[in-house]
């Protein structure tokens, strides 16, 4: 029987489930364990983040293109818990990524060595993580690690995914057994969970009576990939077809019965379409507050009298923010297909009904709307019109990756997406200083998928580019190319600076602009930067400014940085909030809060 180390078993394993990549730092707690990368450096490559928190966005930016998991690996200490941000956003969005966190020495523990963490219980990391991953695990001899790659692979990819964490000491991680390398799906179930057939049966019956269907799309459609079976039915019944941020990429933006987004950063068809409905389908969607503009009765959702049908992974979701009429325990995909089955010989010509109609009135409503936001005089340039030029400029398969901000809440409501795995965002963690290193893990999952042309957009405002600059780095140390960073330079968090407006007052706006010392607006210049790098970059701030920039940097052979500077004028800096958010008034804002509390009032009644 070979003998192995610690780290070899891990590398070796790692090569068995198919990962090309581990992504991390070299420190003093992680050396053995690097060690065995180099070994099986000809099937392993290491990427070198900037930041452990990068490297976890890098891994999910891969998986959500090639739905293969990669293994971040970090020191101990500080190293180990900057993996703490990327591992909430993967968590709450249900993202498998394995970290594996060096540690002190199993007999060292309790100790205070150098980064241990130990004045409540020795060698307390793996605490720290222990909420925002679906399980850790701790080793304590190295004999535990063939069963610890296992189990945590197991639970990555089945059920509800989400991210694992490996606490490794460095003895472990030296420490050698005589072993067999185990293989993968000897103990992984495999197969889709298919729903109860008496449920589906009565979900069935339930979307035939419907005269107003609405599905409601989360990232359960998407984990699925239950792409054809939405499309296939949604015709069948005829029903309004409604995505998460989650979900933009699951349905066509461009089918005649797309309806939008609803909620808070929703649509005024959306909304008319989600709050009117008669029978809602909700698939692999949380509901969460923004979706459900803060649970505001006849706003985003009217349930009842709407009868919601719910299909998730996860009982958990079933009924947890509103009662269903029917619930449903399965895979998205597998379910959807028993819903078909049931419905073999049903299908309603739904362009002819007035409902259809209604829909359509409601999307030409909606964009006419936006014709406020969409000066394209203004100088600088809104961010609307940059949303139109690189809709425009690049391929119907481009992968467009954007963090939380006005890019995001924009791209929800005007930016069509054509094919799946198309949309990459920053979802229910709302994490800012995602979109670079998420977007070069998207670059490489394309690459490794055999679309090496594929372009890849990142879309990400000034202090989100800030938060993770340095990954710049990376995409330059892998040669990356067909890879464009669009930065929307506002010179502040003006998101926020836009919520405080509306919310407190037009004289709001306190820290979230970027001054210097003299009162002026403040920018570093990310353009010259970007140039250090090693990137082709430019500046512009005009609407005829845009395509022929992104032509002259697609030729580049480089990864690319344009830095755009966008208008900072509310309302003018976004696009309008049609639902409703719960953001409390301060008792001194008499009348605002008189307002707020006659909403709150209103919606308990």
């Amino acid at each position: 029987m070979p003998k192995y180390t610690g780290g070899e078993i891990i590398a070796k394993y790692l090569i068995k489930e198919g990962v090309k990549y581990v992504i991390g730092i070299p420190g003093h707690g992680n050396l053995p364990l690097v060690d065995a990368f180099f070994k099986e450096r000809d099937k392993l490559t290491l990427i070198q983040p900037k930041q452990e928190m990068s490297a976890v966005h890098m891994a999910i930016g891969y998986y959500r293109i090639t739905n293969q998991p990669l293994c971040v690996f970090t020191s101990i200490g500080p190293g180990a818990i900057n993996t703490a941000i990327g591992l909430a956003d993967a968590f709450v969005d249900s993202m498998p990524v394995l970290v594996i966190t060096g540690d002190t020495h199993v007999h060292m523990r309790g100790k205070g060595v150098l980064q241990e963490i130990e004045r409540k219980r020795d060698s307390d990391m793996p605490r720290i993580l222990e909420p925002i991953v679906k399980r850790s695990f701790q080793v304590d001899i190295v004999g535990q690690i063939p069963s610890i790659m296992q189990r945590a692979f197991n639970q990555m990819l089945t059920g509800r995914r989400g991210p694992v964490a490996i606490d490794l000491p460095l003895d472990t991680q030296a420490a050698a057994i005589e072993t067999i390398i185990p293989k993968p799906l000897e103990r992984r179930v495999i197969g889709r969970v298919w729903g109860d057939p008496k449920i589906i049966k009565r979900a069935s019956t339930l979307l035939k009576k419907g005269k107003r269907p609405v599905f409601i799309l989360g990232g359960g459609v998407v984990t699925s990939e239950a792409f054809d079976e939405i499309k296939e039915l949604a015709e069948k019944v005829g029903a309004g077809v409604v995505s998460t941020m989650m979900a933009k990429d699951a349905f066509p933006n461009d089918h005649p019965l797309f309806c939008w987004a609803t909620g808070s950063k929703g649509t005024t068809v959306g909304l008319k379409m989600t709050s009117t409905s008669d029978v809602l389908l909700a698939v692999g969607c949380r509901f969460a507050d923004e979706t459900a503009s803060s649970y505001k009765d006849g706003i985003s959702f009217s349930i009842p009298p709407t009868k919601l049908i719910q299909i998730d992974i996860d009982p958990h979701e079933i009924g947890k923010n509103y009662p269903v009429a029917v619930g449903i325990v399965g895979d998205a995909k597998a379910c959807l297909q028993q819903i078909l089955e049931e419905l073999s010989d049903y299908m309603i010509d739904y362009k002819g009904t007035n409902y259809f109609k209604e829909m359509q009135e409601e999307k030409k409503k909606w964009f006419n709307s936006l014709d406020e936001f969409r000066d394209d005089s203004k100088v600088p340039v809104m961010i609307s019109t940059v949303l139109r030029g690189i809709r425009k400029f690049f391929d119907r398969d481009a992968t467009i990756v954007t963090s939380s901000g006005n890019v995001q809440a924009q791209m929800i409501q005007e930016l069509e997406f054509y094919e799946p795995k198309t949309c990459i965002t920053a979802g229910g963690f709302s994490t800012m200083g995602y979109s670079v290193p998420a977007a070069i893990g998207a670059k490489l999952g394309s690459i490794d998928i055999g679309k090496p042309n594929r372009q890849v957009v990142a879309l990400v405002g000034d202090g989100d580019l800030m938060m993770t600059i340095s990954e710049l780095s990376v995409a330059v140390q892998l040669g990356l190319t067909n890879i464009f960073f669009i930065v929307l330079n506002n010179h502040g968090w003006i998101a926020i600076k836009d919520l405080q407006q509306e919310a407190f007052g037009e004289d709001r706006g306190y820290g979230t602009s970027f001054y210097d010392k003299s009162g002026n607006t403040y920018s570093p210049d990310f353009s010259k930067i970007a140039e250090g790098f090693g990137c082709y970059s430019e500046k512009i701030s005009k609407k005829e400014e845009i395509i022929p920039a992104l032509e002259r940097a697609s030729k580049s052979n480089k990864p690319v940085v344009i830095e755009i500077l966008v208008n900072r004028d509310y309302p003018h800096t976004g696009s309008p909030a049609c639902g409703w958010w719960d953001v409390p008034i301060p008792y001194y804002l008499t009348e605002r809060r008189i307002k707020y509390e006659e909403e709150i009032k209103e919606e308990k009644l």
